[in-house]
């Protein structure tokens, strides 16, 4: 009897060796895979299949990996993961304030890859399983829709969160007005801890607080706690409809 598949990934990429390559290592890893070479088929094969994660190369024909990534925002959460083959960080810092969830950069490490998408499947399933969901969280004026994933000010509007800013958010809220180092966050919402020289989680924690107008010199909801981490410092009203 054939095992289910533990998700179906698409990869977009214009290399048919590289679509090969992580075709092979995600197939006997018991993932479903689809392959698409530019935008045009990565949206065809995204509408019409139930895809549950997808590896999204930067330097692409046509649309590159950013503009993409933009687009698919427009209508999905889906977790995404850019390829780079740049070993620029800038990538990586633009690829995560445009709303992807992760990076990985060429050659990139079969195993490191399989653990990032493993946690980034894993964070998804958790964040959909609660046997009494709370839907709306309010704070500072921000009500925080956790169903649809948004949050709206009187003043500010609505804003729809990417996978990553709405993992982030929970975890501020599920453990307000404790310090939670850099390491435990990243680990919480990638599943891994975070390298002394990555800056991507603190490029997160700069655009969570950009959408919560809280990015001044002295931020009020998310406090950076020099040395420790950051802090998460409002009060908090949970209701479930």
């Amino acid at each position: 009897m054939t095992e289910p598949h533990k998700g179906h990934i698409l990869v977009v990429d214009d290399d048919a060796e590289i679509r090969d390559l992580l075709t092979a290592i995600l197939c006997r890893a018991g993932y479903q895979i689809s392959g698409a070479e530019d935008g045009i088929e990565m949206f065809q094969c995204f509408n019409q299949n139930d895809v549950d994660l997808i590896i999204l190369d930067i330097n692409l024909p046509g649309d590159d990996g950013f503009t993409l990534c933009q687009k698919l925002r427009q209508q999905s959460d889906v977790p995404v993961i850019m390829l780079t083959a740049s070993s620029d960080d800038m990538d990586q810092v633009i690829g995560l304030e445009i709303g992807a969830d992760d990076y990985i950069a060429k050659p990139f490490n079969p195993r490191q890859l399989q653990a990032r998408i493993k946690a980034l499947l894993r964070r998804v399933q958790l964040s959909s399983v609660d046997l009494k969901p709370v839907r709306f969280i309010e704070f500072s004026e921000w009500r925080f829709d956790t169903l649809n994933r948004t949050i709206e000010h009187p003043e500010f509007g609505l804003q729809e969160l990417s996978g990553a800013d709405y993992s982030l958010l929970k975890l501020f809220i599920d453990n307000v007005n404790q310090v939670l180092d850099r390491d435990a966050i990243s680990d919480a919402i990638r599943g891994r801890e975070a390298s002394p020289l990555d800056r991507s989680l603190d490029v997160q924690v700069s655009r969570l607080r950009q959408r919560l107008q809280d990015n001044g010199k002295h931020p009020k909801l998310i406090k950076t706690v020099r040395g420790q981490g950051y802090v998460f410092t409002a009060e908090i009203q949970q209701s479930h409809d």
